[in-house]
């Protein structure tokens, strides 16, 4: 293999070895050079860690790796790591980053040049993915109970065998080379990686790019849209994930596809935002947005160009967040309503009061204003430029 990850280890390897080492406690050892892409896990990383996997490159790792503080961090984890021997709930537990080792990495990481800096800047953006690395091994590997364990999670016993199994085959893989990874530094992250892959939690990269696949219809047609013409910028459609296993559809979500359909034949509204992830029931094979879409088009007779699908929100709470984005995308005006339809209970949550303060509490802020009440099933909704932002808790939904 040619190129810079062919050069990662050898790059590492000579800055460690020109480092004097840290008293009693071995370096981190190097990768060897015949390793491969892992596709999937590489689009994983980029994804969840981006300011991370950005430091994955061999300037980046020697300089880190020629830092004393760094050095130090490492070889403290290093060292966790080897006194748990075998002990599979030791190993996961040492893989945690501490709030002083998280300070020393977001200052080493911030002073890089060439690192991706999310809006809120390179420091910030450190910290955040270095804490939702530790929510992802809390609760896939440790057995911490998820904010919606009905639906998140790997929805099996912490301390049953399958879990050991799905753990200690996490342990292995970060520990097994691949090409373009950090583990020339610290496994941790190839390690939440791996257990988001054992668990089957890989939703996050189901459908990118966003606005290819089955959006690129819509996409294409945005380019030439005259928002000006209608009344809406879009109509959002929010999930109801059904509660049975195999079935595509719940019976609201049914109920909301005849309400979008009626509403969107009355021509002032540009795009139908199908909007619902791979989350209900746990271990669903279906994604609920693609499956809107399905019936939009073959039911209702609504044109592909006319329908986006967002398919990776997992609560109400994100349906909106997410639709908002999109809306970004699309070059949507957001001085312009969007329309809310659903089930008259859900409809009335999201107006409430309530609803307002999760948003607060799950998002950190506001992801757009509620407006006036059409209809017991319609709901007028101003989106927020905010929506756009890094949210504070990204990426720990689990």
């Amino acid at each position: 293999m040619t190129g810079w990850r062919c050069g990662l280890a050898t790059v590492v390897a000579a800055i460690l070895a020109a480092t004097p080492a840290v008293a009693g406690v071995d370096t981190p050892p190097a990768a060897p050079t015949d390793t491969v892409p892992d596709r999937l896990a590489q689009n994983l990383s980029r994804r969840l860690f981006p300011v991370l996997n950005g430091a994955a490159r061999p300037d980046s790792l020697a300089t880190l790796a020629a830092r004393l503080e760094v050095r130090r961090v490492l070889a403290d984890r290093a060292g966790r790591r080897q006194a748990c021997g075998t002990e599979t709930l030791c190993q996961a537990r040492a893989m945690l980053w501490q709030a002083a080792e998280i300070e020393v990495m977001t200052s080493a990481l911030a002073s890089l040049p060439g690192v991706p800096a999310p809006e809120d800047g390179v420091a910030n953006g450190v910290g955040r993915e270095l804490r939702g690395l530790d929510t992802i091994i809390e609760t896939y590997a440790l057995g911490g109970v998820p904010a919606y364990p009905a639906i998140d999670g790997s929805g099996i016993p912490a301390d049953g065998p399958e879990a050991q199994t799905r753990t200690k085959a996490a342990l292995a893989l970060a520990q097994t080379p691949r090409a373009g990874s950090l583990q020339a530094l610290d496994p941790s992250i190839e390690f939440a990686l791996a257990l988001l892959d054992t668990n089957d939690r890989t939703d996050a990269i189901g459908f990118e790019p966003i606005s290819a696949g089955l959006n690129e219809p819509a996409f294409a047609r945005a380019r030439t849209l005259e928002w000006a013409r209608y009344r809406y910028s879009a109509m959002v459609v929010t999930g109801v994930g059904p509660e049975v296993p195999e079935m595509p559809l719940s019976p609201l979500g049914k109920l909301h596809l005849r309400l979008a359909a009626n509403r969107f034949a009355r021509g002032d509204i540009p795009y139908i935002i199908v909007t619902g992830g791979r989350a209900n029931p746990r271990a669903t094979r279906f994604t609920e947005a693609e499956e809107m879409r399905s019936a939009l088009i073959h039911r209702y007779g609504v044109p592909a160009e006319a329908i986006v699908i967002e398919p990776y929100a997992r609560h109400t709470t994100t349906n909106l967040r997410n639709a908002a984005r999109l809306l970004m995308m699309l070059g949507a005006p957001l001085a312009k309503d969007l329309l809310i339809v659903c089930n008259p209970v859900q409809s009335a949550t999201i107006e409430g009061p309530a609803f307002a303060a999760r948003n607060l509490r799950e998002l950190g802020y506001l992801p757009g204003r509620v407006g006036k009440r059409v209809s017991p099933t319609e709901l007028e909704y101003r989106p927020s430029s905010g929506s756009a932002r890094i949210d504070p808790h990204d990426p720990l939904d689990p």
